[in-house]
């Protein structure tokens, strides 16, 4: 039997009526297919014919299971399936994202709302297959946009979880991330990043800062301008040449043959 409350942490958000039955096939979807099938992302549930976006049960170390949200729409040319794994998504403001190293490994938030899958997970992911990235965002006036790269991985714990990202193809958004491109991964609890001070305590977010950023996804969740405090937004400096708050922001993974 399945529980309707499927998150990351014990925070209590009110579950709509898509999630429920996305849940419900999900559990369906496993019951069919037999209890051997662990799907490792969202892209081998993709394959086995699930086409509904919603969460799913993943298992990226190949033995524990994790629940995810799971992108299974077409969203044009450049990417013409589903399949994507949601690692990091902002929607509302819901989610308190300046957090400690240790939360940020694991993961936390609301997997049907705002939610950071973890950064070890991220890294059992994409240690022994090839994922391409694509980030998504909308700004408060509706107007939407994606950057997608050809390869993301993470490295592990041992070497800060590494972030490595190449092959930029422009979707209206501008590059913002190859930047970041081989940074270890900061926290305001564990620095990491070239900086002379912490990103992160700076920014108020966390991410693979440099010295410092221009995107800061996990910032404060801001509605769009707002110089009371410089780049602490949850920002996309390349799309309008500014750090702006943005609506929503969300980085997504999918695994490429």
């Amino acid at each position: 039997m399945c529980s309707c409350h499927l998150r990351l942490d014990n925070s209590v958000t009110t579950q709509t009526m898509m999630v429920f039955f996305a849940v419900l096939l999900s559990v369906f979807m496993g019951s069919v297919v037999g209890d051997e099938f662990k799907p490792v992302d969202c892209s081998e549930i993709y394959k086995k014919g699930q086409t509904v976006s919603g969460i799913y049960s993943i298992y990226p170390a190949g033995d524990i299971s994790v629940w995810v949200y799971c992108d299974m729409v077409s969203t044009g040319a450049d990417d013409d399936k589903g399949g994507w794994t949601v690692f990091q998504r902002r929607m509302d403001g819901s989610i308190n994202f300046y957090r400690p190293w240790n939360e940020y490994k694991r993961g936390f938030g609301a997997t049907e709302g705002e939610y950071w899958l973890g950064l070890e997970n991220m890294y059992q992911l994409t240690r022994n297959r090839n994922y391409m990235l694509r980030v998504d965002m909308e700004d408060f006036t509706g107007n939407k946009v994606y950057a997608l790269y050809s390869s993301f991985s993470v490295d592990s714990e041992a070497d800060g979880y590494r972030l490595h990202v190449s092959g930029f193809k422009n979707g209206g958004a501008g590059d913002s991330l190859t930047y970041h491109n081989g940074q270890m991964f900061t926290t305001f609890d564990k620095d990491q990043d070239s900086y002379g001070k912490n990103c992160a305590s700076e920014y108020l977010g966390a991410f693979w800062y440099t010295s410092c950023h221009y995107t800061n996804p996990n910032g404060v969740y801001i509605w769009g301008e707002d110089n009371t405090h410089f780049a602490i937004g949850d920002s996309w400096y390349h799309w309008k040449n500014n750090y702006n708050g943005l609506k929503s922001i969300s980085m997504k993974i999918r695994s490429v043959s």
